[in-house]
């Protein structure tokens, strides 16, 4: 039923108010409403955030967003984690309403001495509700002065619309028919469900070695064989001599994929092939063996011990561990013998493997899950808190969009309902209605299509999407590659084109990641057409010489370290919703802002790894807080130069040299301080 003021379309709202909307601790948003009533009388809203305490805390005062759309806004700022609710409320302004009608009666010189009169008996009522220490005596004295009739009709209006009067009655207004929408739930979760610098790595190939074999002597042979070289795995102390350089570069947050014993049933070989040496590694997806399942780890990377150890010494560095959550497993899993009811059984009895045509993976074995949801949903949560006792708290889901999306409900909610600090990242490249979905019903964030964009429009169309309403439930981590996904732009473009990508990807999304070997430009596919790398770490363990290419300035950490060091300095890059593209008359040049406060970036990106681009760039200035002739200084945080930009002003960008301008607008003197982390 419709109120007696009507406050309908209610935002942010996830599936029709079933389910809560989202924000991080400290983040602000936006909640809008259509609110109106009928005839002349003027209407007022207002957001009421209520605490899980259930403390109501103080209204915020909406405005309508466009002069006669009834379009009500305001910003709200939740302070602490937890389960919030907000509430609109719509109520009859009478001070308002006598305002607008004395301003043109009084003038007119309609019934004049009536409108005063009625506008101090309005006035006094308002009054009451006006504390004493914030401002009543200024209303009184406008009561006062509108019932002095030694004064002119004029001053007297004037008096009730001094500003200190007006301003305690906007504190306090005189609220009549009040009407509230119904409470919407909002979750408040911790900041790195937004905010975060993500590294992935394989500890196998972290200190991994090359090691030649004693010479073999075949049967009937006269001499000893020299045997080549094989690669020895490294192990999880070893992972940990590289976690100083992973947070040197200011990463967040260590990703591991599965450390899980893998099965030798159907193993793969290098680069996917079906014929594996003895020595072969196998893929770490192909989860399970005789040595254990999901809640074991790999006897080559050393035990739980080492495990714990690594997770220590991440912590000491401020690193959080991130741990693959692969619901899957090899035809070697303790799971195959004893819950055959879990699996997809065919005609001939043989257990049905994964395929996602033409792909084929016939190391794996995906769950069937409807055979037996709470006992999969019970072993995944057994599962789960195994590994959060052992100090992992975010955990990034592989291919969630192949598994129902009511398991996910069941087993996100029974873990973020005694522990709501723990993090889940879908890997879900698929159709969006599925991503979302994945979002709404309880993981904190997603993978994108962000790296399959690449021309100015594809973003900026693409950015605005998750800024906006999609922002409520869905947060974006844009990963600029993966074991599985080099994109053609990388292959193609070079060391500029992993610098530009870097920089769009830091800097458009409040968290990003990459994939060790990025930092080297690796980016050499399996053939042509293809977004697989050759010699994937996928598939064989790849030692990586980190301190020759440093050495030999080939790495892009200093870039990657850079874009961190930004980040942590600027909170307009640490959230989603504030985001605005501004013109430029080049096509191949990129321009946006965002803005936190006070503290606003502009981005210029050259999307053009090959050749340099020139472009006048056209400023929103009303956007940035500016007038339309005004000139600022600013300063760019990737070469340290300074400049005054005005309404437009000229860039030139050249790949390799200057790929791009990260300025901050009207920046304060350095401090000299440490950046927040």
């Amino acid at each position: 039923m419709i109120g007696r003021i009507p406050v309908l379309d209610v935002h942010p709202l996830v599936d029709c108010g079933r389910r809560p909307a989202k924000a991080v601790a400290g983040e602000t948003f936006q909640v809008t409403a259509t609110v109106f009533r009928e005839g002349h009388d003027a209407v007022a809203a207002n957001v009421v955030l209520r605490s899980p305490s259930g403390r109501p805390g103080p209204w915020t005062p909406m405005r309508e967003l466009a002069p006669g759309t009834d379009r009500w806004g305001a910003e709200v700022t939740p302070d602490s984690e937890g389960r919030w609710t907000y509430t609109v409320e719509a109520w009859s302004d009478p001070v308002a309403t006598w305002r607008h009608a004395a301003g043109i009666k009084i003038p007119a010189g309609i019934d004049t001495a009536l409108v005063l009169a009625e506008g101090a008996e309005l006035y006094e009522r308002a009054a009451e509700g006006v504390p004493k220490r914030d401002g009543r005596e200024a209303v009184l004295a406008a009561v006062d002065a509108l019932r002095d009739e030694s004064k002119p009709a004029e001053a007297r209006l004037a008096a009730a619309l001094a500003p200190e009067a007006r301003a305690a009655l906007d504190r306090h207004p005189l609220r009549e028919l009040v009407t509230a929408s119904r409470p919407h739930p909002l979750v408040v979760e911790r900041r790195r469900a937004l905010y975060g610098s993500w590294y992935e790595m394989f500890p196998r190939s972290e200190g991994a070695r090359y090691e030649t074999p004693k010479p073999r002597r075949g049967r009937g042979a006269k001499t000893a064989e020299p045997q080549p070289p094989r690669v020895v795995s490294g192990t999880f102390r070893t992972a940990a001599e590289r976690l100083p350089a992973v947070a040197a570069m200011g990463f967040d947050v260590v990703y591991l994929p599965p450390i899980h014993p893998i099965g030798t049933t159907h193993r793969k070989g290098p680069n996917n092939s079906l014929t594996p040496a003895p020595h072969d590694v196998g893929v770490p997806w192909a989860i399970g063996s005789a040595e254990g399942g999901h809640d074991a780890v790999h006897p080559d990377l050393g035990t739980l011990e080492d495990f714990a150890h690594f997770v220590e010494t991440a912590r000491t560095l401020r690193l959080e561990v991130a741990l693959d959550f692969a619901l899957q497993c090899s035809p070697d899993h303790p799971w195959v013998e004893k819950h055959p009811e879990w699996f997809q059984h065919r005609a001939d009895g043989s257990i049905a493997y994964a395929e996602n045509p033409p792909k084929k993976y016939q190391d794996i074995y995906p769950i069937a899950f409807d055979k037996d949801l709470p006992g999969i949903v019970a072993e995944s949560v057994r599962i789960l808190r195994f590994w959060m006792d052992r100090g992992v708290r975010i955990f990034r889901v592989d291919n969630p969009h192949t598994k129902p999306v009511i398991f996910w409900e069941k087993a996100i909610a029974e873990i973020n309902r005694t522990d709501p600090d723990v993090i889940f990242l879908a890997e879900a490249f698929t159709r969006p209605a599925m991503m979302r979905t994945l979002g709404a019903i309880g993981f904190q964030q997603s993978y994108t299509y962000f790296t399959w964009r690449n021309t100015r429009q594809e973003l900026t169309d693409y950015v605005r999407e998750l800024a906006g309403e999609t922002a409520a439930f869905m947060r974006p981590n844009f990963f600029v590659n993966t074991p599985d996904i080099l994109p053609g732009y990388l292959q193609e473009g070079g060391r500029p084109a992993f610098e530009a990508r870097a920089v769009l990807a830091a800097t458009l999304s409040p968290s990003w990641g990459v994939y060790a070997g990025y930092e080297l430009c690796e980016n050499t596919p399996i053939h042509h057409g293809s977004e697989e790398y050759l010699d994937s770490e996928k598939y064989e363990i790849r030692p990586r010489d980190w301190e020759a290419a440093e050495r030999e300035g080939r790495s892009l950490a200093p870039l990657i370290t850079s874009l961190n060091r930004i980040r942590r300095r600027h909170p307009a890059l640490q959230q989603l919703r504030d985001v605005h593209f501004h013109a430029a008359d080049n096509d191949a040049v990129i321009a946006y802002s965002k803005r936190s406060g006070s503290n606003i970036l502009l981005v210029v990106v050259n999307l053009d790894p090959h050749h340099t681009q020139e472009a006048t760039v056209s400023l929103d200035m009303p956007q940035l807080g500016l007038d339309r002739h005004e000139s600022v200084p600013v300063r760019d945080e990737l070469t340290g130069a300074s400049y005054h930009w005005g309404r437009t002003f000229y860039v030139r960008l050249e790949p390799g040299v200057t790929p791009a301008h990260i300025a901050v607008l009207r920046p304060s003197p350095p401090t000299g301080g440490s950046p927040t982390p």
